[in-house]
């Protein structure tokens, strides 16, 4: 263990937790983090880089790592990893196009070692739109039954209403206490 590594566990509490907000671009990562801190979600650019929130829910703060989704900077999600408490996944479901490809980069997320064993909770996001599939389609096109080393959760949302957002966040909340 590295110094950083010691001064990371020191400053942490039994009520802090490190997430990790990922998924392709457009998919709705920064809307999904902002709504959840109450803030504005018009007029949101692509993220270049990365965006750091923290959000306070049920006596939990969550230090939420929302980290672009263009596929030149997803070869560099893995230098967040270190520390990682939960991983937040997030879908546009309804841009049947690209399912395919968040699926790849799921499981290529649930492979990592750094990653092993932590809880993940995987957005539907844009429920808001009719094109969407829904969170048991989504499960199903993903596999995500067959995810047997964590626990997982699929959450029908829409960062632009609000709505299943909180829901999701208390079932991560409910794992990191077990």
């Amino acid at each position: 263990m590295g110094l950083l590594d010691y001064l990371r566990k020191l400053k942490k509490s039994e009520t802090e937790l490190r997430v990790l907000l990922l998924g392709l671009d457009n998919a709705g990562k920064t809307s999904v983090m902002r709504r959840l801190s109450d803030e504005e979600i018009e007029n949101i650019m692509p993220t270049q880089g990365f965006n750091v929130k923290s959000i306070k829910s049920a006596d939990f703060k969550l230090n939420v790592w929302d980290i672009g989704g263009q596929k030149s900077i997803r070869p560099y999600w893995k230098h967040y990893y270190d520390g990682t408490d939960a991983l937040i996944f997030v879908i546009d479901a309804a841009d049947s196009k690209r399912i395919e490809d968040a699926g790849k980069e799921l499981a290529a997320l649930l492979e990592e070692e750094k990653l092993a064993k932590i809880p993940v909770l995987v957005f539907a996001n844009k429920q808001d739109l009719l094109t969407a599939l829904t969170a048991e389609e989504l499960a199903e096109e993903l596999q995500l039954h067959t995810i047997r080393d964590r626990q997982w959760q699929i959450q029908a949302c829409s960062a632009k209403s609000g709505e299943g957002l909180e829901d999701g966040l208390g079932w991560l909340i409910k794992q990191s206490k077990k």
